[in-house]
C-alpha cells in the first residue's frame, strides 16, 4: 500500500529497507515541539489570510494541543511506517479532527518545515547552552576569588615556567566560555529567520504572511530566499563549530583535571561525586568524569566534520542527504550540555592542595625571570645581557641543588659583581605573583579584581 501522505503516484508500497532507510522519526521526534508549534503558527495565519477557515484553524490548534499532552504523556504512538515527526503528527490530527486536518499543509512543504522546526529546536539548544556555560563561568568565578593567592606552578611545554596563581589559571577558563558563549550568539543571530513559507523550493502562490509565521515563532524575519531557505543547514553547522571549541576547551580543562589530580603531581583532590574505583585495585580513585568530557569531544568534532561532509557535494535545493543532518547534531549537543554540567559540578568540588602548589610553583627555577627583570630595572642592563647572566645563575644554582632563593649572595656576586642583596627581595615565589600587576597579569589584586568583574558581569546579565 503506498503512503497516503504522498503516494498518489505511487501504485505499491516502498521495500522494508526502503522504509527503513527512509525513516528519522526515532530521532526527530525530539522536533515534536518546534513542529507543533510551527503548525499552529501556520494555521493562524492561513486563517487570518483567509485560504483556510476560521473554524477549521480552531480545530487544527485543538487537535494540536492535544498532540503536544500525549507526546508530554507518553501516550502518543509513534509509527516509523510514516517516517517522520511531521506525518506522524499529521497523521495523528487526521484521526482526531478528521478532514481540516488536510488543510493544514496548504501551501507548506516538508521542506521547509524541517528547516523551521530544526532551527527552531536548535536555537532553543543554543539557549539553553548560553545558561550552562554562564552557570560554568560563575563556579570558576567563585573559585578563582577564593583562591586568588593561592600560588601554584605556571607552565609551558607542560614543564614548569612561572608561578601564578591557582585563581589566575581559574579565570582563563571564564574568558574562553566567554568567546564560546559569543560564538553561540553569533549563531543564534544568524540563524534567526523563518524558513516557513518558502514551500519546497520556489514558495508559493498562496498570499501568505510570512512576516506573520516569523514574529510568532520569535524569528526576526522571515527568509529572502525560498531556494536557500529549505537548504540551508549553515545555523547547524556553525552552532557545531562552537561547539566543538568549547568542547575543545573542556577537554583542555579536563586534561589538566587528570593531571593535577594525579599522585605524581597531587595539586587537587576530586571527591566521590566525580571519581570512580577500580573493580581490582582497591585504592584506586580515577578521574573518569574529567576522562570522559575529554573522550566526548571527539565525538562533537566528528558531527561537525559529518555533517560538512554532508553538505559538501548537494546542489540547491533540498536532497533526502540532508535528513541526516540531525542525528549528530542531537547527540553533539546532548554531549556538550552533559560535558559543561560535569565541568560545573568538578569545579565546584575540587580542592587545591596549597602547600603542594606553592612548593611545586618554586621548584624548576620558575623566578629566574624575576631575576632577570630585575637586573633590568635595578642595574639597567639590557634584557638579553640579563637573561645570559640569569641563566649563568641559575646554572650556578643547579650546581648547587639549591632554589635560586638559597644561593649565597657571593655566588651572585661571582657571576654579576654589581648584584646586592636586595634581589632576594624578587626571587620568592610570593613577591614574584606580587609583581605581576600589570594588566591580564598574575598579581592576586589583579585576580580579585576581575574574578569580582566576572561575578558583577553575571550577576547583572541574570537580572
Amino acid at each position: 500500500m503506498s503512503n497516503k501522505m504522498w503516494g498518489g503516484r505511487f501504485s505499491s508500497g516502498p521495500d522494508a529497507i526502503m522504509e527503513d532507510i527512509n525513516a528519522s522519526i526515532d530521532f526527530d521526534r525530539h522536533l515534536y515541539r518546534q513542529d507543533i508549534a510551527a503548525s499552529k503558527a501556520h494555521a493562524d495565519m492561513l486563517a487570518k489570510q483567509g485560504i483556510i477557515g476560521a473554524d477549521d484553524a480552531r480545530k487544527i490548534a485543538h487537535g494540536l494541543d492535544t498532540i503536544l499532552s500525549e507526546i508530554d504523556g507518553g501516550s502518543f504512538s509513534f509509527k516509523r511506517a510514516l517516517e517522520d515527526i511531521h506525518m506522524n503528527v499529521e497523521s495523528r490530527l487526521a484521526e482526531l479532527i478528521g478532514a481540516p486536518a488536510g488543510r493544514l499543509h496548504t501551501a507548506r512543504s516538508r521542506n521547509d518545515q524541517v528547516a523551521t522546526d530544526f532551527k527552531l529546536w536548535t536555537r532553543d539548544q543554543i539557549d539553553a547552552l548560553d545558561a550552562a556555560l554562564k552557570d560554568y563561568q560563575r563556579a570558576l568565578a567563585e573559585k578563582a576569588l577564593a583562591h586568588a593567592a593561592t600560588i601554584m606552578p605556571g607552565f609551558t611545554h607542560l614543564q614548569t615556567a612561572q608561578p601564578v596563581t591557582f585563581g589566575h589559571h581559574l579565570l582563563a577558563y571564564v574568558e574562553m566560555a566567554a568567546r564560546d558563549r559569543g560564538r553561540f550568539a553569533d549563531a543564534r543571530k544568524r540563524l534567526n529567520e523563518s524558513p516557513l513559507g518558502s514551500g519546497a523550493l520556489a514558495g508559493t502562490s498562496f498570499g501568505l504572511d510570512r512576516a506573520m509565521t516569523a514574529k510568532a515563532l520569535g524569528f526576526d524575519r522571515p527568509t529572502a530566499n525560498s531556494l536557500d531557505a529549505v537548504s540551508d543547514r549553515d545555523f547547524a553547522m556553525e552552532t557545531l563549530a562552537a561547539a566543538s571549541i568549547a568542547a575543545v576547551h573542556l577537554s583542555r580543562f579536563a586534561e589538566e583535571i587528570v593531571i593535577w589530580s594525579s599522585p605524581l603531581s597531587g595539586l587537587i583532590r576530586l571527591s566521590d561525586k566525580f571519581t570512580t574505583g577500580s573493580s581490582m585495585m582497591p585504592q584506586k580513585r580515577n578521574p573518569d568524569a574529567a576522562e570522559l568530557v575529554r573522550a566526548k569531544t571527539g565525538r562533537i568534532i566528528g558531527a561537525l566534520n559529518g555533517l560538512m561532509i554532508v553538505m559538501k557535494g548537494l546542489p540547491l535545493a533540498y536532497a533526502k542527504d540532508m535528513q541526516e543532518d540531525k542525528e549528530g547534531v542531537m547527540d553533539a549537543l546532548e554531549a556538550l550540555t552533559l560535558s559543561i554540567a560535569a565541568m560545573t559540578g568538578m569545579v565546584r568540588d575540587m580542592e587545591p592542595d596549597s602547600a603542594r602548589m606553592k612548593k611545586m610553583a618554586g621548584e624548576g627555577y620558575t623566578t629566574a625571570t624575576d631575576l632577570a627583570d630585575w637586573l633590568v630595572q635595578t642595574l639597567k642592563m639590557p634584557f638579553r645581557d640579563a637573561h645570559h647572566v640569569a641563566g649563568r645563575i641559575v646554572a650556578r644554582a643547579a650546581e648547587q641543588n639549591v632554589p635560586l632563593h638559597r644561593l649565597p649572595l657571593a655566588d651572585l656576586q661571582a657571576i654579576e659583581p654589581k648584584i646586592t642583596d636586595d634581589v632576594f627581595s624578587v626571587l620568592s615565589v610570593v613577591n614574584s605573583v606580587k609583581s605581576r600587576t600589570s594588566y591580564g597579569g598574575t598579581a592576586p589584586k589583579n585576580v580579585r579584581m576581575q574574578a569580582k568583574r566576572w561575578l558583577r558581569l553575571l550577576d547583572k546579565a541574570a537580572k
